[in-house]
């Protein structure tokens, strides 16, 4: 059985903002424990690049913690909001456990999927669109639910799904609450 791998290029740019808003990050815990930003951290450095992680760019957070990269890989590979390949502008997350489940979750991915000609994990050739299935967003009053950046989208239906594709197309769907 042959086994395709894709390596993925990224330009790693640890800019002076960036490395100052790493250095406000660490401020926050003890010297010796920078470790323990290592989340705030990947999420600064991700949003800093289109998105992602590659394992260069996992590699230059482990040297500015000062730990080892499988530290970062571990964590990396662990949560779902960190992602290891190029992934599209809008990251339509849709949360896959019971609530949302039950409400009709299933069909809101595969009507999502089946508008943008793309399957879960896929990135639409555009790179405007990705799809991922993620466990519980914890918004299950809501559900079915989907987040895009920092927002939550809820009691989805495929008019809303409609209107919130248009909406990224017109550059209206905010991703970031900074």
């Amino acid at each position: 059985m042959e086994t395709k791998t894709t390596n993925y290029k990224q330009t790693i740019n640890i800019t002076p903002e960036l490395t100052a808003r790493i250095n406000e990050l660490l401020s926050h815990y003890p010297a010796d424990k920078k470790k323990s930003a290592l989340l705030p951290v990947l999420h600064e450095v991700q949003d800093a690049h289109d998105n992602w992680l590659s394992a260069e760019l996992q590699e230059k957070v482990a040297e500015i913690l000062e730990i080892k990269p499988i530290e970062v890989f571990e964590v990396v590979t662990f949560y779902t909001m960190f992602n290891q390949k190029p992934v599209g502008k809008y990251m339509f997350e849709f949360c896959r456990t019971s609530c949302c489940m039950l409400r009709g979750a299933d069909d809101m991915i595969d009507y999502t999927c089946e508008k943008l000609g793309i399957e879960v994990g896929q990135t639409t050739p555009d790179g405007m669109f990705s799809v991922a299935a993620v466990e519980c967003l914890g918004a299950c009053g809501y559900a079915p639910m989907m987040q895009i950046g920092d927002f939550y989208h809820e009691n989805l239906n495929p008019q809303k799904i409609d209107q919130i594709i248009a909406d990224c197309k017109a550059g209206s769907v905010q991703i970031h609450d900074k």
